[in-house]
């Protein structure tokens, strides 16, 4: 199944071909990998650089080594979640650059409101307007109430990400929104009149979904994060 590698390069040639034989079906999830001794023959490597590509393979999620008497590599199932557990590692660890994310967002957030737009049913309508009341209440409780109001927030997007009922989108907004706290802590300038700002612009984004306001929803959304964003910017500098 696969080629003896280069030297100069090996655990990322032996990390290479068993991915590309994941990702093109021949290793199927469940199955387990050829033993140690098998791969170390085919691929002409030592134990170490073996163990070193395995465990690269498990940190990409692609295979789960087990240990124990029926313990191996495991191919497993490459879905929506491996990504996300990436992405999530990547934000909560500060790896991406502040105008990194800002960029990226924006060029999420807008198009998953008009998807959510021309996609809410009426019962996803009242599930918004329910999460929009519970928001309104932390806010009126004053600083108590701010994390809970933020933690709403996050409710709020990634039920639009839900409505929008594409998984890819779901699954990085979830890890985006999961993670993402790291980034308000230290960028963005806590006080009542951001936050009502931040409610307003949710209020608005609800509306043009419950609406089937497809545009305005879009451009909404991503005037908020684009403004948002500028405000991390700002107190970053």
């Amino acid at each position: 199944m696969f080629k003896t590698v280069k030297q100069n390069k090996a655990y990322q040639d032996v990390v290479e071909q068993i991915q590309e034989a994941i990702m093109e079906g021949t290793l199927k999830p469940g199955r387990q990998l050829p033993a140690e001794r098998e791969l170390k023959e085919q691929f002409g490597i030592s134990r170490g650089t073996l163990r070193e590509a395995l465990r690269v393979l498990e940190q990409k999620g692609l295979i789960e080594i087990r240990t124990g008497v029926a313990g191996g590599s495991i191919v497993r199932e490459v879905n929506s979640e491996n990504l996300s557990d990436n992405l999530g590692l990547l934000i909560r660890n500060r790896a991406v650059s502040l105008r990194d994310l800002a960029e990226f967002r924006e060029g999420l957030e807008g198009g998953v409101a008009a998807l959510a737009a021309q996609r809410a049913t009426e019962q996803d309508r009242l599930v918004l307007e329910g999460l929009l009341d519970e928001a309104g209440g932390y806010l009126k409780e004053g600083r108590k109430g701010w994390d809970s109001f933020v933690r709403t927030d996050e409710q709020i997007h990634l039920a639009l990400a839900r409505i929008s009922g594409n998984p890819l989108f779901i699954a990085v907004l979830t890890s985006v929104y999961h993670n993402i706290h790291t980034y308000y802590e230290n960028y963005l300038p806590w006080n009542t009149e951001l936050l009502q700002e931040n409610f307003s612009d949710l209020k608005n984004i609800v509306a043009a979904v419950s609406a089937g306001e497809a545009e305005r929803a879009r451009e909404i959304a991503l005037g908020h994060v684009r403004r948002f964003n500028a405000y991390m910017e700002e107190k970053k500098v």
